[in-house]
């Protein structure tokens, strides 16, 4: 059970802290254009980013499928998780329920593509061998969450602010270095400009890390269970490193400062779960050896993911 008056709370301060950010990067990109082009370039930078955001379109998840070589998941090879996404569907009241996909992978990991109408969660071997069914429900309800909150979608307009804030840099500068600077005041202008670029992608970093909270508190909302997420979690931080990662990309997994992450350090992310407990287990213990979800239908996965140049490649 969850004690709704802290989710509750919980859910506001998530919701504040991603309209600020918004806030911020579209700020950030007034700024760069009125720097650049007076008034009228943040009348225009604003109504292109508009634009820009509705036109652009929406990557198939197909695509994101084909890089991973993923294969969809027939239900009698799952058939407790597909069971699972159709309940956690109907209780976040997607229009379709996911559809599950399986990557031959030997690390943990499990991703959502997708709108809700057309969604996609892929699960990897790695993670089906790793946890158990209870911290499995965690994770997909987590990525549900992601699905029903349309995190794509805001991360996608997050981008295109922080991408337009680029382009104004860019042009503001080959107009300085070509003496084509007609505005007033060229070096606060160009301080902004440089500038804008770097805080704009500390911003994004930012809300990812809010957007994976409020999927957190929509996993409990969805299962009721915040410990069973966060046994996921401590299990995943304490599989998830390899040597090799810690030899060839040192701090490449979870990079230090905090700002400079993607997702929210992990103590900080069970430490809000447990907030959310309507009655305290003395006796609960995070580190705590747990069975596995019976994945002997699937090809066992071996070695290591390769690196390819864009990136991790199974």
């Amino acid at each position: 059970m969850i004690d709704p008056e802290v989710h509750r709370r919980a859910k506001a301060r998530n919701l504040i802290n991603t309209w600020l950010i918004i806030g911020g990067l579209t700020a950030l990109l007034a700024i760069s254009a009125w720097a650049l082009f007076g008034v009228s370039g943040v009348i225009w930078a604003v109504g292109l980013s508009a634009l820009v955001a509705i036109m652009t379109p929406r990557l198939s998840p197909a695509i994101v499928l084909s890089l991973f070589k993923a294969r969809a998941i027939v239900p009698h090879e799952a058939p407790q998780l597909i069971r699972l996404v159709d309940t956690l569907t109907q209780r976040a009241g997607l229009p379709e329920a996911p559809k599950l996909y399986y990557v031959a992978s030997s690390n943990m990991n499990a991703f959502a593509v997708g709108q809700p109408e057309d969604s996609v969660i892929a699960v990897t071997d790695g993670l089906l061998r790793g946890l158990d069914l209870r911290q499995l429900a965690g994770v997909l309800a987590h990525e549900v969450s992601h699905i029903a909150n349309e995190d794509v979608r805001v991360m996608g307009l997050a981008d295109v602010l922080s991408r337009l804030t680029g382009v104004m840099q860019s042009t503001g500068l080959v107009l300085m270095f070509l003496g084509l600077w007609s505005g007033g005041g060229a070096l606060l202008a160009a301080v902004v400009l440089m500038l804008a670029p770097t805080i704009g992608t500390f911003l994004q970093l930012a809300l990812s890390r809010s957007r994976e909270y409020d999927a957190d508190l929509g996993a409990v909302q969805l299962t009721g269970d915040p410990i069973g997420l966060a046994y996921a979690l401590q299990t995943l931080e304490r599989k998830q490193g390899s040597l090799w990662e810690s030899i060839v990309l040192p701090g490449g997994r979870i990079p230090d400062p905090s700002w400079l992450r993607t997702h929210p350090k992990t103590e900080d992310r069970v430490a809000r779960l447990l907030e959310l407990r309507a009655e305290p287990a003395l006796d609960l213990d995070l580190t705590r050896a747990a069975g596995t979800y019976p994945a002997s239908t699937h090809t066992r996965v071996m070695r290591s993911p390769r690196y390819h140049v864009s990136g991790l490649w199974y």
